[in-house]
């Protein structure tokens, strides 16, 4: 499976000032915050290949010509190259904002969205790891004094709608969560993940990766 191929130049080294960064897309509109968790879908891994498969035509940015799915498959393929044999942290990459392409998603709820979408599927590790990739900005924004030099105009802004930078204790208490490590390396990964051009292994190559994590965890109909 070529999942982590990327033709971008060497990957040696260096592999930061390949990955720039892009603006991050977000649904404006805002719906009732119950009826929303109330209808969110529980996916299979079919169904979570069809959603991420829309992601084709919504692009992160008016600006930036870079799809939601250019986005999943650059951040997947840069964690599985990071970490070569982590199937769980890469597939985290793939799905970490499929809560935009959801019904009804919105900035503030697309980690939570996401990660209850592919909890039955994916598992806990998958699913913790995406529903704190949003806190794990905003605990980087509070800890690294560089990160937010990082962070897109989009990300700054909607760092304001999710919370800010985290309290002390926020940050205690991010930490204490057990997947918050892994949230924080896959929001590095989330922020490099931005780069028109760049070639990766398409989303059908991936399909093995989630059919075993599915069969790992019992899911019924993945």
């Amino acid at each position: 499976m070529d999942n982590g191929h990327m033709d971008n130049g060497d990957m040696d080294g260096g592999i930061h000032g390949q990955w720039q960064h892009g603006r991050c897309h977000h649904h404006d509109d805002r719906h009732d915050e119950q009826s929303m968790t109330d209808a969110l879908p529980d996916l299979d891994v079919d169904g979570i290949f069809e959603v991420l498969a829309t992601g084709v035509d919504f692009p992160l940015s008016p600006r930036l010509p870079v799809t939601q799915l250019d986005h999943a498959l650059q951040t997947a393929a840069l964690l599985a190259h990071l970490h070569p044999g982590d199937d769980e942290l890469a597939a985290a990459g793939l799905v970490h904002d499929i809560g935009h392409l959801l019904p009804g998603g919105t900035d503030e709820a697309h980690a939570t969205d996401a990660a209850r979408a592919v909890r039955r599927a994916l598992g806990e590790r998958v699913a913790g790891t995406v529903g704190l990739h949003v806190a794990a900005k905003r605990y980087l924004v509070a800890t690294d004094a560089g990160y937010g030099g990082v962070l897109t105009n989009d990300s700054v802004l909607s760092l304001g709608r999710q919370g800010g930078a985290m309290t002390e204790e926020e940050a205690a208490d991010f930490l204490a969560q057990p997947w918050a490590e892994d949230a924080v390396t896959l929001r590095r990964a989330d922020d490099s993940g931005k780069v028109e051009g760049v070639v990766v292994g398409d989303l059908a190559g991936w399909a093995p990766l989630l059919q075993q994590l599915s069969r790992r965890t019992g899911a019924i109909g993945g």
